[in-house]
């Protein structure tokens, strides 16, 4: 594994640029070769920080001038120099005791004035809040409620009801509920309007520490379910309507995004999740038993780090085809009881080729980095290319895709 990681890391270190006291450096890397000549790409990679103040990042144009800026815990970092500037009032974190106060970022227009707002997503079963972008005004930007207890490690930020804008699914771990929220109409500094999906002390995925979410039309009825692991809520015609309905399924391991896509094209939907704290990233292929009822059969896609933390599933080659993006993430619980805890912090994308026998094609981007509890995909630099950005205990970095020749 040593070996394998030191062939990977040939970068040569290009420039270092001190900012206040967070360290910017920039670095050309390259996607492992893999056996399929034609499906590299080639990444720059840039560490707008190596402190850890974040297991999450998002990608925003803070100040409306034209270019994406990233996000991170109580940090914007301006772009093209990445330039960091604070938005709350930082703190101080150590990668191998203890946790940051911002395990996910997430933009939006929360309060509809045209200026992108930022959501900030605490430790599981704390208060989730919305910061509102002070449209170019100095000082930290005003905090507002969302909600007082998110839980699950991989709360959601989806479209649930259809209406452009999205909303966050996750669980009240001290109401005992699965719940979606949706962000206010008119009163923006009001808690988020609260959709009870399931509640009760017997069901599953309420606990703070819950592993896996995932929101897709499992049944093809057309409308979005919600998953974990352990099954799925089948939505009503109204997703405002309470109390879904329950299926019981298997899943696999605690795991982090989930996914629903028909992997192996035979007009059925499949779910695709990943180990959290283990080693191993599955699809699960549905079938039918002898009632007709679904039945699921577990694939693996890859079992060569641990760790799997954050995924993200999207066309990274412009082939059409969604690709898995995913890496390591680095202490997830500070070193002392995760298998593979020391390894590299890898980062990778994953190949998709579908078809009746799907196959996944990896392919090594980083070792130095890995995933947050989250990974962002989406073009940085206005190139109609995608690039990633992620935050962790390593720092915050962006990988910016490069034209092929």
């Amino acid at each position: 594994m040593k070996d394998m990681a030191q062939k990977a890391g040939r970068w040569s270190k290009l420039s270092t640029v001190v900012c206040g006291c967070l360290t910017l450096s920039v670095l050309v890397c390259q996607a492992q070769r893999n056996e399929k000549k034609g499906g590299e790409l080639q990444f720059k990679k840039t560490a707008l920080s190596r402190e850890f103040i974040a297991e999450g990042a998002t990608v925003i144009d803070v100040n409306k001038d034209g270019k994406k800026d990233v996000v991170a815990g109580a940090y914007w970092f301006e772009a093209p120099n990445w330039t960091p500037h604070e938005l709350a009032k930082p703190q101080k974190f150590i990668y191998n005791e203890g946790y940051s106060n911002s395990f996910l970022n997430f933009t939006m227009d929360v309060n509809k004035d045209g200026w992108l707002d930022v959501i900030r997503i605490d430790f599981p079963g704390k208060a989730a809040v919305w910061h509102e972008n002070p449209k170019n005004q100095p000082g930290y930007w005003k905090a507002h409620p969302i909600y007082p207890s998110v839980g699950n490690e991989s709360p959601l930020f989806v479209d649930v009801d259809g209406d452009g804008r999205k909303d966050i699914v996750s669980n009240d771990p001290t109401a005992k509920e699965i719940i979606w929220l949706r962000a206010p109409d008119k009163n923006f500094t009001d808690e988020w309007e609260k959709t009870v999906i399931s509640k009760g002390d017997s069901t599953p995925g309420t606990h703070m520490y819950t592993h896996g979410l995932g929101l897709g039309d499992v049944n093809g009825d057309k409308r979005p379910d919600v998953l974990i692991r352990s099954g799925w809520w089948e939505a009503p015609a109204n997703p405002k309507q309470a109390n879904w309905t329950w299926h019981p399924a298997n899943f696999g391991e605690e795991c982090a995004q989930m996914y629903v896509y028909d992997v192996n094209g035979d007009g059925l939907n499949d779910v695709i999740s990943s180990s959290a704290h283990k080693y191993g990233i599955w699809w699960h292929e549905q079938g039918k038993d002898a009632q007709g009822k679904p039945s699921w059969t577990t694939h693996e896609i890859h079992k060569g780090f641990s760790q799997s933390h954050g995924l993200a599933f999207v066309d990274m080659n412009g082939d059409k085809k969604p690709d898995l993006v995913t890496g390591k993430r680095y202490y997830a619980h500070n070193g002392k009881v995760d298998p593979g805890e020391d390894d590299p912090a890898v980062l990778y994308w994953f190949e998709f080729k579908p078809g009746k026998n799907p196959s996944w094609i990896p392919h090594e981007i980083d070792n130095d980095s890995g995933v947050g509890l989250h990974v962002t995909v989406e073009d940085l630099n206005g190139d109609k290319l995608p690039d990633i950005t992620v935050g962790n205990k390593k720092g915050v970095h962006i990988f910016e895709q490069q034209k092929r020749k």
